[in-house]
């Protein structure tokens, strides 16, 4: 399968109107939203666009109803009353009510959690290592895939508001024992990059965040997924002729930003 993996938002509705036109297009089956869909630089004030934001996701999310959802760090501070960098206390009513409704209208909440996979691809904001899963139970290393994923899904909050959790993990800044890379390809966001990359394992695709000034810090593209295989294009978002860059675990020279 081909899933479309749409990264952060960060109150940006158009990056879903990005991902409608490589869906309509045909060049991706499905999509996953890696979400962090509120919050942004000295956006507080700003509720009526916390409000599109959400509207958005929710009508991407009635248009294309197979989508799946991981929630970020930042979508799952309101509801649990952590702080976090960008908070509204303004917008947190409309935050706790829109992310409700975003569930209501999936097929079935079980669609929006904190880790997907399909096939040999997992999904989640930041990433799961061997050290996180042994931290919950050392018996779910040698456990099957989906029973490690479900018990992270349901780990307490206090397990996944950490640094080393799937909401929180930055794995392209040092090295990490990345869980079963040998089997599994991790599709991340949360930790934003200049250009789509892999390392050990792990697709970084926070491309879409910007410096406090507005300026976008990545490319301007997503990434297409073979769910098989863990090969992915990437997709340029801006109208302009694609590089037509494609990676894997066995191609090596594809991608000069490869690591």
């Amino acid at each position: 399968m081909r899933v479309l993996v749409i990264p952060d938002i960060h109150l940006k509705p158009r990056i879903f109107d990005q991902a409608e036109d490589i869906l309509k297009a045909g060049r991706a089956d499905q999509a996953v939203c890696l979400m962090d869909i509120p919050d942004d630089w000295d956006m507080e004030f700003e509720i009526t666009l916390y409000k599109r934001t959400f509207d958005r996701a929710i009508t991407f999310a009635k248009e294309y109803p197979d989508t799946l959802w991981c929630y970020g760090n930042h979508d799952i501070s309101y509801p649990w009353r952590k702080l976090e960098t960008g908070y509204s206390p303004y917008a947190e009513d409309i935050v706790v009510f829109k992310l409700r409704e975003l569930k209501q209208s999936l097929r079935d909440p079980s669609q929006i959690t904190f880790m997907h996979r399909i096939d040999n691809v997992i999904f989640s904001h930041g990433g799961l290592t061997g050290d996180f899963v042994r931290r919950l139970d050392e018996k779910l290393m040698h456990a099957d895939i989906d029973e490690v994923l479900a018990a992270v899904n349901n780990a307490p909050r206090n397990c996944l508001w950490n640094d080393e959790s799937p909401l929180w993990l930055r794995p392209q800044n040092s090295e990490v024992p990345v869980f079963r890379n040998d089997v599994y390809t991790q599709v991340t966001g949360h930790t934003p990059v200049e250009r789509i990359f892999e390392k050990d394992g792990i697709i970084s695709t926070d491309v879409f965040s910007t410096y406090r000034d507005g300026r976008q810090i990545g490319e301007p593209a997503m990434i297409v997924i073979d769910s098989q295989t863990g090969i992915y294009e990437k997709i340029d978002v801006t109208g302009e002729k694609t590089s037509d860059e494609r990676c894997g675990p066995m191609d090596d020279t594809a991608c000069s930003e490869r690591e």
